[in-house]
């Protein structure tokens, strides 16, 4: 017999532990590497979504506080990751491009793109900056969630909150669908990062399903998250089209990356349109019929 209640996990360990995890990373190398870097920003957006899932439950000072301290750190770290993903994004589209890429090693974008940094002898201090001030939000946001009541959160609520989330998604995706333009793909990507890592939280209500969906979440925010690597691509070489440019080889490769668009895109709106489509209820699709305390 199955019991009438079950107990969702919970968030306060999680939240503090997202917020103790990127003080680590970030002080195990004087400078963070870019998989540290990667890594402190998925925390944050963690962090951010279960700011969202509460928000309701919080006072508004509380909440518009410490979410605006974490967007900052993301905001941040989102400069520092910049350059080393354009420059993987480029070496990757080499390796499959040999037969036109020869012809841009005069270009002075891709190669200062392409260009691995030099070693550090010693940590700039722009950087050094940037490090204190993330040390400082992070070290403060902790504090203050360890002394905030968080307890006594009404699972009722929170289930309402994930559902409104869901409305959001499906709302950008429909939006997507008749207005694909980058702007409105990368909304989508980050709501669904939110559905994904407040989901999380909701796995002892009915395991199977809710992993199933989060490995589609996950699936569509990592094709979104290529898709949108490209256009900021596209948007640091300051590529336009120009017939009297005389750059076929330039335009090739951005031909070579607006074709990777179209593939991540075609995985997306195949898996969302089963997911998201007009009238779907988040919790039939997930089958929770059971009480929770």
């Amino acid at each position: 017999m199955e019991p009438d209640y079950v107990k969702l996990k919970d968030i306060k360990p999680a939240l503090s532990g997202y917020i103790r995890k990127a003080l680590v990373l970030l002080k195990e190398e004087p400078v963070p590497g870019d998989e540290a870097v990667h890594d402190v920003r998925v925390l944050m957006k963690k962090s951010r979504a279960v700011m969202k899932l509460i928000s309701g439950q919080i006072d508004a000072e509380s909440f518009k506080r410490d979410y605006t301290a974490l967007r900052e750190v993301g905001r941040i770290l989102c400069l520092w990751r910049e350059t080393s993903v354009h420059r993987k994004t480029l070496k990757d589209l080499r390796k499959s491009n040999q037969q036109f890429f020869s012809s841009l090693q005069d270009n002075e974008k891709i190669a200062s793109l392409m260009k691995k940094p030099e070693p550090l002898v010693q940590v700039p201090e722009n950087i050094k900056n940037d490090l204190e001030n993330i040390t400082e939000l992070l070290d403060k946001t902790g504090y203050r969630i360890r002394f905030q009541s968080l307890d006594a959160l009404d699972p009722g609520s929170l289930l309402k909150e994930l559902e409104n989330t869901f409305g959001i998604v499906v709302d950008r995706y429909i939006t997507c669908r008749n207005n694909p333009k980058p702007a409105n793909i990368h909304e989508l990507r980050k709501k669904t990062k939110d559905l994904l890592y407040q989901l999380w939280f909701f796995r002892p209500l009915r395991p199977g399903s809710v992993k199933s969906l989060e490995k589609k979440l996950d699936a569509i925010a990592q094709n979104l998250g290529k898709y949108n690597d490209l256009t900021q691509l596209v948007l640091a070489l300051d590529y336009k089209y120009d017939s009297a440019s005389g750059n076929p080889a330039l335009d090739q490769l951005v031909l070579v990356m607006r074709g990777e668009q179209d593939r991540y895109l075609s995985r997306v709106w195949q898996q969302a349109s089963k997911i998201f489509r007009p009238g779907q209820k988040l919790i039939s699709m997930l089958g929770f019929r059971i009480l929770m305390v």
